[in-house]
């Protein structure tokens, strides 16, 4: 039987915009991946989680925004895992309880030319392909020459979830930058104010 191919896009989404969808659609449509699953990390260990939302409310905004596209799915498996979440545990547990699935790790240029620094980076190289989208100012260092690194001509999006949150904290109007229901999710709940 045929493995399924499914990216797994891992962040903090703190909120979903519309720049990780217009990636995830990118690359759902120009690969031979099946589907991707946006993977809401709890804490990531390199990143300052003073202006983390609570992890519920992160993968509600990120559920609100992919429910009608079948293409996707919203994965908290990390939520039940010891913190902080390290990409190759992830890896490994959904490995176990899905194999009838091929991963493919999607991460963006910035994160392969550190990737030498993730826990166990030679045996996600060893057992997972990965998927590198392009990031201004950087290269994908030593790492972009490895066989199981596959880098994708992905459109280049200015938008961030740093900008979002910055804007609405100054009362701006970001409406269009995010799906219409996430917005509404952060704006019902006064978040980022």
């Amino acid at each position: 039987m045929k493995k399924r191919k499914i990216g797994l896009f891992f962040g903090s989404f703190n909120p979903i915009h519309n720049g990780h969808l217009i990636l995830a659609n990118y690359i759902v449509e120009y690969t031979d991946l099946d589907s991707i699953w946006f993977v809401v990390s709890p804490q990531n260990p390199f990143k300052d989680e003073s202006s983390l939302l609570q992890d519920h409310h992160r993968r509600d905004m990120l559920e609100a925004a992919v429910k009608n596209d079948t293409r996707f799915e919203v994965c908290d498996i990390e939520f039940n895992m010891p913190k902080p979440s390290y990409t190759i545990d992830t890896l490994r547990r959904l490995s176990e309880l899905h194999p009838d699935a091929d991963f493919y790790l999607i991460c963006g240029m910035d994160n392969l030319a550190c990737f030498d620094k993730w826990k166990d980076y030679q045996s996600i190289l060893d057992n997972y392909n990965i998927l590198v989208y392009p990031r201004k100012n950087y290269e994908g260092g030593a790492l972009a020459e490895h066989k199981s690194v596959h880098i994708i001509n992905t459109p280049e999006i200015e938008i961030s979830s740093t900008f979002i949150r910055k804007a609405v904290a100054e009362n701006k109007d970001v409406r269009y930058f995010m799906p219409e229901e996430s917005y509404k999710y952060m704006i019902d709940n006064n978040f980022y104010k």
